[in-house]
């Protein structure tokens, strides 16, 4: 017993170690981050804005009629400058001052619109959030070794064979919860992100509360990272003997109801409910075919071995 609370000491402290190195990175790389997390809000943001919705909306379009103003007194600084306009010499000479703050007032009033970024309420917000967020994430990149640590732990438990087989498929875990984070970035999370932006907005002063969206966007990464653990789990269970390819296969019906209820468990919407679940009863085929081929070499090498 001392033996194994030993063990599970030093593991802590490996995990919470690998936590710590995450979170301090995170917190350096703070700003990188934050922008990386905001990417798939700002486009859908943006979209909102240039079309004139909530207060954001409303302050760009009247940017955008001063823009025009301000070319159209440009155009007419620049006609009366020219000799022949009918304008002074003192005029011109005066106008001649006016021009260059007309192109910087031009020049701003162009710029892309703004609010591509999440809105703080409180004083403090944007400390919590920032340290949240950095927690969140050393989460989710110390995760893989967590796992590792766990496993490592839990080992000892099985028996040889069993050992075996869970050493072939532990190099996979980190490598699936990486695919299934940039899964959920880049589709799961835009799409969740363009349906909730653009449902009822014109009935809504859109505004993004900072701490909400990126406990939303965390929690969609974190749970993509861990359902695309489901081949692991499946090729275990089959090379332990709990289940056959054959009965995975006669009750395939099931682990399409499975991977709908697990996609509607996740957040979102009904487009990235079908989003998830597609993939998900794609993981699951990928994941039976890949036992099944395992299933065969092991016959073959036993069937070689007991010639």
């Amino acid at each position: 017993m001392v033996g194994h609370l030993e063990e599970l000491r030093a593991r802590l402290i490996i995990s919470l170690a690998a936590l710590a190195v995450a979170f301090g990175f995170c917190m350096w790389q703070n700003h990188a981050l934050l922008r990386f997390i905001n990417e798939p809000l700002a486009h859908q943001t943006q979209k909102q804005v240039r079309a004139g919705n909530g207060p954001l909306g409303a302050t760009y379009t009247v940017q955008q009629s001063a823009r025009t103003v301000a070319t159209q007194l440009q155009a007419v600084v620049g006609t009366l400058e020219r000799p022949g306009s009918g304008a002074t010499a003192q005029t011109r000479a005066a106008l001649q001052g006016v021009r260059p703050q007309l192109q910087r007032a031009v020049a701003g009033l162009s710029r892309a619109p703004e609010g591509n970024k999440p809105v703080t309420l409180g004083i403090g917000e944007p400390f919590a959030t920032t340290i949240g967020v950095a927690l969140i994430f050393a989460f989710i990149l110390a995760l893989p070794v967590i796992l590792y640590e766990l496993y490592g732990f839990l080992l000892p438990a099985f028996s040889p064979e069993q050992q075996r087989v869970a050493n072939s498929l532990v190099l996979a875990i980190p490598l699936l919860f990486i695919a299934g984070v940039a899964f959920g970035y880049y589709v799961v999370l835009p799409a969740a992100v363009h349906f909730f932006q653009n449902f009822n907005s014109s009935e809504f002063n859109v505004l993004v509360q900072a701490n909400q969206y990126y406990h939303f966007a965390a929690i969609t990464l974190l749970a993509m990272g861990l359902v695309f653990q489901v081949p692991v789990a499946i090729l275990a269970a089959t090379r332990a003997g709990i289940v056959t390819p054959r009965q995975l296969r006669h009750n395939r019906r099931y682990a399409i109801l499975a991977c709908g209820v697990i996609a509607a468990l996740l957040p979102g919407d009904a487009v990235t409910l079908l989003l998830e679940t597609v993939p998900l009863y794609l993981l699951f085929e990928a994941s039976v075919l890949l036992a099944a081929l395992f299933e065969r070499r092991s016959s073959r090498r036993e069937r070689a071995a007991g010639t």
